[in-house]
């Protein structure tokens, strides 16, 4: 598949589903928002429960969504989790209608 084809695996019943599970829990963690040229950066806690949410979200999302690029940065405990999603043109505004986190 063209991984510059911005089309999600899921069904529409699946999409609204996980929009409803996974990605609700890990919108309500969100604590900062930077748009990007080509997508959006999202500012986390650091916490254990926070991270496996994270982990479980690009797990699924690079299957489903294998337009994206999916960054984690983690750094030491204190230190806030970054989770930025991007791709080619038209990504953004998949993410920012799709995911709306």
């Amino acid at each position: 598949m063209d991984k510059n084809t911005i089309n999600c695996k899921l069904t529409t019943t699946e999409l609204r589903q996980r929009k409803a599970t996974v990605i609700a829990s890990l919108k309500v963690r969100v604590l900062e928002k930077q748009e990007l040229a080509n997508g959006f950066r999202y500012r986390f806690d650091s916490s254990d429960q926070t991270l496996d949410l994270l982990n479980n979200f690009i797990k699924t999302e690079r299957l489903c969504c294998d337009f994206l690029i999916l960054g984690l940065t983690v750094a030491h405990q204190d230190s806030p989790v970054w989770l930025e999603l991007s791709g080619p043109e038209g990504a953004k505004d998949f993410i920012k209608n799709e995911i709306e986190f």
